[in-house]
Formats: structure tokens, C-alpha cells, sequence
């Protein structure tokens, strides 16, 4: 019995090695269970559809279906006791992804576009931001990224054509959203797309970054441009401690042409009023101007994973100058540029997921009081000087004093650009959040505060104190139901009413506007 029970294990374990030995060669299983999913083509989305509700709105009826810029400024925004504001904006922002086999996934083609309305707006047109009429069949796609990424090496990437600017130093189509508002500048300087070449190389403990972007091309065969340049490196320091620096260097030719529609872009353009940047106003005189910023920033564990304590911040200052014509080709020196604004972020993960977190968060940006009567700007400039976002500061938990995140064709907070039209910034954020649900529901409660660095004419430093909070249910990964909300008490920072160029501080008004405040239930899907 022992004997046969021996030749039995024998002939078994010989037929399972026989079999091991053959298994991934045979054509049932190389076939049907492959080792690695080999996709050339594939398709991401982001799904955003909400229901808001205000007491903001615009005063301009050309705005009603989208408005971008600062509350209260040249966008005609408003806020009233009267009415509030009720809608439902739909957006969808499909990727489209190739990598063909011929080239052994060293070449990558990237499209990706917005699709977006306000329900019940209009049918039977064209025109980005509209189509949610009766009967649709409106003509509204807007191409948001269309570029070829080459990687000719390991850890090296090579981007060419429409694509990201954002001011961090990692990968904007490797990294999360999330990651890119904490870490780098967190695209408070630079947060937008435009076309040109980059090139990275990653390390395992570094990364470096460098880039050349056409912002605006006139006559081509004329020096009036608009041009960024951009070197951005950062090293793993420790474990922990990350460690970065950057230069970025812009040369405006372009006199404020381009740019958005009508209202131009630059130092000298009505673009300014609308973003709540500083204008420089030099009248009908012909200017031109080169503007640098260097800067500095760093991080401790920045992916919240190695422990509770997550700290980053950045240092930047803006240098540069602006000359106007005098006469035929005699140019003078108009304005010397010099500004600085700092960052510090804190956070503590007190429990098992990153919900379960507290968040401070301190910013600080340099003001000018006296406007251009001494030959000097000593407020900031971010790339919202050019475009309409070009930099967007969403990551501090603020709605409506700070930007917010959720939205599709209504950007308008109080402080859209640090900047705050020259007159500084000192704010301050305290977040906090709780899982009450691990990874199935959480909520937030949050707050904000801010003052000016400089006093508007007629005003104080106060701008505001923002209440708000969210409850959001995650039906699956990266699908969620969420309900928002928010109060901001206005300061007295928009009693301002005397200043050469108060009327942008608080819409006009003879008084102090009405308290801002919003709330709306947004359902989110990113697919993939």
C-alpha cells in the first residue's frame, strides 16, 4: 500500500512541474489571461454636473452663461438680497490617450477638451459654454490640450504642443490634481494650459523641468511677442524633506494685444480689472516689459503617508521692468517691478484615512500703496496678468474667498489672483475634516480670513471671514455625491469707494455689497 501511495505523490508532482513548464506557452492561456493589459488607445473623463444656488450674479447679460474673474470687479458681478441665483451647470472633460505599439510606447498623442453648459441655455448654435437648450444640437467643444509626449529614455519626458503649465515640478498627466495644489507654487503663479516644449527628466530622488511657451504670437516677422521661459528642479533631500528651486522669466512685446477677446492681455489691458490684478495704467503709450520670478519651496512628506505631519511652503519673489515710448523708437524706463509673497501649509492626519485631517494654511503677498507715482510696482504678478485663469489658487479649502475648485462656467471669488489688485495679501485658512465613514462618506467644516496688505483709498485692510462646509458620499472610487456651503462676511476692506481705482474694489457701490454666500450639490465622476 506504501508502495503504490509513493508512486502515486510521484507521478502527481511530476505531472504539476510538466505542466507549470508548459502552461505559458500554450496559446489557451497566453491568449486568454495575458501577463499585462497592452492598450494602445484609452479614454479618461472627468464628469461634473451641479445644482447652485447664490446670491451672486452678473449685472452684464453677455456673462449670464459663463463669467470668469473677481467678485465685485470689471466682470460686472454682483451680489443682492433681492434674488438668488438658481441653475445647473453640466461639464465634461474627455482624454483621449494614444500609444502605438510601432514606437514601444515612446510616443504619446494627448487630446483633451471641454464640453459644458448651463442647463436650459441655449439649442442650435455655437459657442463654447452653451448647448443645454431645447432640442441642443449646440456646436461646443473647446480644445483644452492637444500634444505629443516623447519619452526617448528612462525617466525622461519630452512634451510638444498644447499642453499643462503648471507650477510644480511634477508631471501634470502623472500626478494628481490634489498633489499639484499642495506641492511647487501650488498654481498660484502658474495654473493653466498654453502651447510650447517641455522637457524632464525624473530621477529617483529628483526632478528637473524645463520649458519654452509661446503666450502670444503676433506678426511673425515682428519682436512682439509674449514668451515664457520656465526651469524648475527639486531633490529628496531625506525621506521626508523635499527640497526645490525655480526660475521662471516672461518677455511681453505684445502692448496687450491677444489674450481673451476684447479685453487683451498684459500689463496694460482690461483683463487686469477683471481678474483682480494690478493694471498698470500707462494710457495709449506703447510699453514693453520683462518680468522674472525666483523662487524657492519645499515639502515634508507631501504624499501623507509617512506619518501624521505634512508641512510645505514656497518663497517667491517677482522682479523685472517696464518701459514705455517716448518717442520714435526711444524707449524710458517706466516701472521697476519688485514683489514677494510666501506660503506655509500645515497639516495633521489624526486618523486612518486622509479625511481625518486639520489643515493650516498662511499665505502672504506684498502690496503697493502708491501705485506707479514712484516709478514702482512692489505687488506681485502671476500669470493672470495674461490670461483668463492663468493661475488658479484653489487648494487653500476656501469657496468663495479664495477659489474653489467645483466649478464649470462661473469662476468669481472675492481674492481670485494673490495679487489682490496690488494691494496684498495676508490670509489665513483652518480646515477640518473626518471620515466619518472610512472611504464611503466624510465630511469638512472650514473657515478663512484675510486682510490687504495695503489699504485701499477710503477702505480698511479687512476683506472677509468665510464660513463653510461639505458633506460628500463616494459612491464608488472617484465617484461621489457631495452638498457644499459657504458665507463670507465683507469687510471693511470694500468701503472703499474714493480710489482711482476703487470703483473695482466694491463694484461701484456707495456702500458696502451685500454678503456673498453659496450652496450646491454636485455629483463627480473621473473615469477611467
Amino acid at each position: 500500500m506504501k508502495r503504490f501511495l509513493y508512486l502515486f505523490l510521484a507521478l502527481f508532482v511530476s505531472a504539476a512541474a510538466w505542466a507549470q513548464d508548459i502552461a505559458p506557452s500554450t496559446p489557451y492561456f497566453s491568449k486568454e489571461v495575458p501577463l499585462k493589459a497592452n492598450k494602445e488607445f484609452q479614454f479618461l473623463g472627468y464628469y461634473i454636473n451641479q445644482a447652485v444656488f447664490s446670491d451672486m450674479y452678473p449685472e452684464n447679460d453677455f456673462l449670464r452663461g459663463q463669467i470668469v474673474g473677481r467678485l465685485f470687479g470689471a466682470n460686472t458681478s454682483k451680489t443682492t438680497r433681492e434674488h438668488t441665483s438658481a441653475y445647473v451647470e453640466q461639464r465634461l472633460i474627455p482624454f483621449f490617450i494614444y500609444t502605438p505599439h510601432l514606437f514601444d510606447g515612446k510616443v504619446t498623442l494627448r487630446a483633451s477638451f471641454e464640453l459644458d453648459w448651463t442647463w436650459g441655455d441655449v439649442a442650435y448654435g455655437s459657442g463654447g459654454n452653451f448647448g443645454g437648450g431645447l432640442s441642443a444640437d449646440q456646436v461646443n467643444l473647446q480644445t483644452q490640450n492637444l500634444e505629443l509626449e516623447f519619452n526617448p529614455g528612462k525617466g525622461w519626458s519630452i512634451n510638444l504642443g498644447l499642453q499643462r503649465i503648471f507650477d510644480t515640478p511634477y508631471n501634470p498627466y502623472r500626478t494628481t490634481v490634489d498633489k499639484m495644489g499642495v506641492t511647487g507654487y501650488r498654481l498660484a503663479y502658474f495654473g493653466t494650459d498654453g502651447v510650447g516644449v517641455s522637457a524632464r527628466k525624473d530621477w529617483d530622488f529628483a526632478r528637473l523641468k524645463a520649458g519654452y511657451y509661446k503666450l502670444y504670437e503676433n506678426a511673425t516677422q515682428l519682436n512682439d511677442d509674449v514668451t515664457l521661459y520656465e526651469l524648475t528642479g527639486e531633490k529628496d533631500i531625506s525621506k521626508t524633506w523635499k527640497l526645490g528651486a525655480s526660475v521662471y522669466y516672461l518677455t511681453d512685446r505684445g502692448n496687450g494685444a491677444g489674450g481673451v477677446s476684447i479685453l487683451g492681455q498684459g500689463l496694460n489691458s482690461l483683463l487686469a480689472m477683471h481678474n483682480g490684478v494690478y493694471r498698470f495704467n500707462y494710457g495709449t503709450a506703447p510699453y514693453r516689459a520683462d518680468v522674472a520670478w525666483l523662487g524657492a519651496f519645499f515639502g515634508r512628506n507631501t504624499d501623507h503617508w509617512l506619518d501624521p505631519w505634512m508641512l510645505t511652503g514656497f518663497v517667491n519673489v517677482n522682479i523685472g521692468r517696464s518701459d514705455t515710448l517716448a518717442g520714435e523708437n526711444r524707449w524710458r524706463k517706466a516701472t521697476d517691478i519688485l514683489g514677494v509673497a510666501a506660503n506655509l501649509r500645515a497639516s495633521y492626519r489624526y486618523g486612518q484615512t486622509l479625511n481625518d485631517v486639520v489643515t493650516l494654511d498662511a499665505i502672504y503677498t506684498s502690496g503697493d500703496e502708491n501705485g506707479l507715482t514712484d516709478g514702482r510696482y512692489s505687488g506681485v504678478i502671476t500669470g493672470n496678468q495674461w490670461g483668463a485663469p492663468a493661475a488658479i489658487f484653489i487648494s487653500t479649502g476656501a469657496y468663495i474667498l479664495m477659489p474653489h475648485g467645483n466649478v464649470v462656467n462661473r469662476y468669481t471669488p472675492a481674492v481670485m489672483d494673490i495679487s489682490n489688485m496690488g494691494y496684498g495679501l495676508m490670509a489665513v485658512t483652518l480646515n477640518a475634516s473626518k471620515g466619518i465613514i472610512p472611504h464611503k462618506l466624510h465630511a469638512k467644516v472650514g473657515g478663512a480670513f484675510a486682510l490687504s496688505s495695503v489699504q485701499p483709498r477710503g477702505g480698511g485692510n479687512v476683506i472677509g471671514t468665510e464660513l463653510n462646509a461639505n458633506l460628500a458620499y463616494n459612491f464608488g472610487p472617484y465617484l461621489s455625491l457631495e452638498l457644499h456651503g459657504a458665507y463670507m462676511m465683507l469687510g471693511d476692506f470694500y468701503d472703499s469707494r474714493q480710489d482711482s481705482y476703487g470703483s473695482a474694489v466694491n463694484g461701484g457701490l456707495d456702500t458696502r455689497p451685500v454678503d456673498p454666500w453659496t450652496a450646491f450639490l454636485v455629483f463627480k465622476w473621473l473615469m477611467f
